[in-house]
């Protein structure tokens, strides 16, 4: 056998053995990439347009951030899925701007530093989250299905406000907004989703919530509630200027308040990457979570250069895994090189972007559940008898509900506090991290009977009652049957009674 036919042979055990590794056909690979590109479209523009307007950028420079996030976010992708030696996760994992830095980066531009402190801020701090991946990997055996399945959960609830809002019309300040005619086109796309779901064909099922997401912009067209006509205006192609905003500066303030949001976006990473690795069913240890990080920290180190912003995993896309099945890697690269396309070609993206946001929400309800529902499933493989996980369980899902439910809760905390905590996702990631830490790693102290915080058997047996059973007494439908297969009856308490012979 030469080498070639060796390497190709390999390559069709690794297809084997990793679900993520499976090659679907072309058309397929697309269609389910484009689907993912939908998903996390609103998702990947929105930091681009608020950090842009608090920035006073005309609409055209705001079209060209926008342009550039999708371009680095592509490239991003591309990194992460297929990957090159010590970069890339090659897991099916979108990439894009890291929502996490938004109120960060407009801090830093209310201070005055401009967007050229904000792209050294991002440079400098992510080429130290680069340096600091090793530590992060480790932690893996801090990860087991407890915390895990309580990151997962609270993933999918977390976003749940994002499909809510979505669903509402996307803009508070627009007049229509939580209209009966938004949350019905939400509806009529959600109930899209569960029909084309039920059909016998997979294929359709499959691409469910993309057939929805079309059809329900077609309705939108119909009853006017989406406008095309801009999509004609502006520029067809451009590519990403370098530092097309002049050269970035590098403030200390800016730099160590940004740290801290990549402490964050490593912590969020993290947990995608396990959720995602929970979901495709492959294995996710220390060297694969510090590809992905390595990748994760490279991409925002260079996503400044053409403008752009930190790169994080979407947690959306994690849940569209999940509801389509379909775990190969290949189809979010072919959503990533879509990216690439729609960043060269501003008129794909304003297409793109006059899917009515209310659209979106209705899938969003869908995939952002299934993200919830997967946590759900690894959590009932949690053992809770005789131990502490239940009290695990219960505060880190309660803790990262807080921020969800009191937006404004840590307002007053110091501001290093408030960028931590303010995401629900780290905030149950570090609750359960350490309550793990403490109840199942450092056992002193621990009662040996938890009470209320444990499930015990839910049998008991007395000791005197096991004196009257002897060798090969089983029990078979609910009776007691003797080593000859003769029932043996069943006194009442305090009439116990042997075998006379």
């Amino acid at each position: 056998m030469s080498r070639k036919q060796r390497s190709n042979a390999a390559g069709t055990v690794g297809t084997a053995t990793r679900p993520e590794d499976a090659r679907l056909p072309l058309g397929s690979t697309f269609a389910y990439g484009f689907q993912h590109v939908l998903t996390m479209y609103g998702g990947i523009i929105a930091p681009p347009l608020i950090v842009g307007t608090a920035a006073g950028l005309d609409p055209a420079d705001v079209g060209m951030l926008v342009a550039a996030c999708l371009f680095v976010g592509g490239l991003a992708t591309l990194l992460q899925t297929i990957g090159i030696p010590f970069f890339g996760s090659q897991l099916p994992l979108v990439q894009g701007v890291s929502f996490a830095g938004v109120a960060t980066m407009t801090a830093i531009l209310d201070g005055g530093g401009g967007l050229q402190s904000v792209f050294g801020a991002v440079i400098v701090a992510s080429l130290v989250g680069l340096l600091i991946t090793p530590v992060f990997a480790k932690v893996i055996r801090f990860f087991p299905p407890v915390v895990t399945g309580v990151v997962i959960t609270t993933i999918g609830l977390t976003l749940m406000p994002v499909a809510a809002n979505w669903a509402m019309g996307g803009s508070s300040a627009a007049p229509d907004y939580g209209s009966v005619s938004n949350i019905g086109l939400a509806g009529l796309t959600l109930l899209l989703v569960l029909l084309l779901s039920k059909l016998g064909s997979s294929a359709v099922s499959r691409l469910s919530i993309l057939i929805a997401i079309v059809l329900g912009t077609v309705f939108a067209v119909v009853t006017g509630k989406a406008d095309f006509s801009a999509v004609g205006s502006g520029a067809i192609f451009a590519v990403p200027e370098p530092f097309a905003f002049g050269m970035p500066t590098f403030e200390a303030a800016a730099i160590i308040s940004m740290v801290i949001v990549i402490l964050v976006t490593l912590t969020e990473t993290t947990a995608d990457i396990i959720a995602v690795g929970e979901i495709v069913e492959t294995k996710v240890d220390s060297k694969r979570i510090a590809n992905g990080l390595r990748a994760d920290m490279l991409s925002s180190a260079l996503s400044p250069v053409f403008n752009s912003f930190t790169q994080s995993a979407f947690a959306q896309n994690v849940g569209l895994v999940a509801i389509t099945g379909v775990k190969s890697r290949f189809v979010v690269s072919a959503g990533g090189l879509i990216l690439v396309i729609l960043g060269l070609l501003p008129v794909l993206g304003r297409v793109v972007a006059a899917v009515p946001t209310p659209v979106l929400g209705g899938a969003g309800i869908v995939l952002f559940g299934t993200v919830a529902a997967s946590g759900i499933r690894t959590l009932a493989k949690v053992d809770y008898r005789n131990n502490m996980n239940f009290i695990i369980v219960a505060t880190s899902i309660g803790f990262g509900m807080i921020p969800i439910a009191a937006p404004t809760f840590y307002d007053e905390f110091p501001a290093w506090f408030g960028t931590i905590f303010h995401s629900g996702i780290s905030s149950a990631a570090v609750m359960a991290i350490l309550m793990n830490i403490l109840f199942n790693h450092i056992r002193t102290g621990n009662p040996q009977d938890p009470s209320a915080w444990a499930e015990g058997s839910n049998r008991i047996v007395r000791l005197e009652d096991t004196a009257a059973l002897k060798d090969g007494d089983h029990v078979l439908d609910g009776k007691l049957l003797d080593a000859d297969g003769r029932e043996v009856p069943l006194a009442a308490t305090g009439t116990a009674e042997t075998d006379p012979h």
